[in-house]
């Protein structure tokens, strides 16, 4: 019998990621609801995303995605895994703060909804920012998203 393939990525996580965020880290996140679908989103979300300096973000996005991102703009690019092997086509989309329902800075990755191929994605972007761009991104909480925005005043307290 073969192991669920939560534990097989779990398995795979470099240890230097980290599982407790707080208010100000980086986080990551599948954003789209467990199973299969047309389309899943990755969503990363940081507060130094944008800046004109060339800062860890900025080398994450450029490793990931082998391009820099327009803020608003859809780029259609191809995803890899760390042996260069294809994982999906999909989009990259850039929103800078504060025009996200966060107020901060965020990356969309928009792919193919299978389970598998979103796991896929998502330890890469963990692993890479771990392992060649010192960008340390964290597993987002549930809510927390929704956290950020209310405390960016994004939200009042009953919609969230």
């Amino acid at each position: 019998m073969s192991q669920p393939t939560t534990s097989i990525i779990t398995q795979a996580i470099s240890p230097t990621i980290s599982f407790a965020p707080t208010d100000s880290d980086p986080i990551i996140a599948i954003a789209t609801a467990p199973g299969r679908g047309g389309v899943g989103i990755i969503r990363i979300m940081d507060a130094s995303f944008g800046n004109t300096a060339p800062t860890d973000v900025q080398k994450f996005i450029l490793a990931l995605c082998h391009q820099p991102l327009s803020a608003r703009q859809a780029t259609y690019l191809p995803f890899y895994d760390q042996q260069q092997n294809l994982i999906d086509r999909g989009l990259a989309i850039y929103f800078s703060a504060p025009n996200y329902y966060t107020g901060e800075n965020i990356l969309e990755l928009q792919i193919h909804g299978g389970p598998v191929v979103l796991q896929l994605l998502l330890n890469q972007c963990l692993q890479l920012g771990a392992r060649d761009t010192s960008y340390h991104l964290s597993l987002a909480q549930p809510g927390e998203f929704t956290k950020r925005a209310f405390l960016n005043d994004k939200m009042d307290l009953a919609q969230a």
